[in-house]
């Protein structure tokens, strides 16, 4: 049985994941994605490796890392996640600068219990200044143990692909467009593009439209606007490719939030 509990509070949004046969497809975030794996081994590829989180394993994501997701084995699995906006993140820890997770996955009682504590507050719906205040506590103690700013910039002909994939995200995905523009053949540039995203245009333009409905859907409770606006087919297609990301409908999930 899969069951998948999405809240938002304080600009954070929460998920409490119960799963056993269901698998992530290939994709990223633009937030920072923290969790806690509560129960069985959570599975998952990351920068050309696998990881195992075992329970009380921190997970520790940075944005637009692309993964994958499953139970390791037909036990299951049970975790929280808490997913937090660049923008958000620097205001609370006070830096202009992106910083990164050094770890993928830490074991840390201390940083557990506050993501634990944060979580629980978002699902079941406290005042969003304590969560606020949770969320101060939680980022100090990311900041003890695991941020780093150390961080390479991006290539820029990736930079412009991705304004450019952004940009238009109502249409067609046009690679010819984007690779006349970069001055590089259409091979050139997926190779290019997946050695520094860690997917391919494609899927980088998939997950941008998946992300843009859900900003929609929680700013205009309209899933029907996030359809046409995002250029998806019809809902069944939404929520098919919402689905491989979030592991619940974009129905549910706006079901959830309010």
């Amino acid at each position: 049985m899969n069951k998948f509990i999405y809240k938002k509070s304080a600009g954070i949004t929460a998920l409490s994941a119960s799963m056993t046969d269901f698998t992530y497809k290939k994709h990223s975030h633009k937030e920072y994605a923290i969790g806690v794996t509560m129960r069985g081994i959570q599975q998952y590829n990351l920068d050309g490796r696998l990881h195992l989180s075992y329970p009380n394993g921190v997970m520790l994501f940075n944005p637009e890392q692309a993964h994958d997701g499953m139970a390791h084995d037909e036990t299951g699995l049970d975790y929280i996640m808490l997913y937090v906006e660049p923008q958000l993140l620097l205001e609370v820890i006070e830096k202009r600068d992106i910083v990164r997770f050094s770890n993928p996955i830490v074991y840390d009682n201390g940083l557990q219990q506050k993501i634990i504590s944060l979580s629980h507050a978002i699902l079941t719906e406290k005042d969003e200044a304590l969560c606020s205040e949770l969320l101060i506590s939680l980022t100090d103690s990311l900041i003890q143990t695991n941020l780093s700013t150390d961080h390479r910039k991006g290539n820029a002909e990736v930079k412009k692909a991705k304004d450019r994939i952004n940009s238009s995200l109502e249409k067609v995905l046009k690679l010819e467009e984007i690779c006349n523009e970069l001055h590089l053949s259409k091979f050139q540039f997926i190779r290019l593009f997946k050695a520094h995203t860690g997917i391919s245009p494609y899927q980088y333009f998939l997950n941008c439209k998946i992300e843009r409905a859900k900003q929609l859907i929680e700013k205009n409770r309209d899933i029907y606007s996030a359809v046409a606006e995002c250029g998806f087919v019809d809902l069944t297609h939404l929520n098919k490719h919402f689905k491989s990301v979030y592991g619940t409908t974009a129905y549910e999930y706006m079901s959830h939030l309010y």
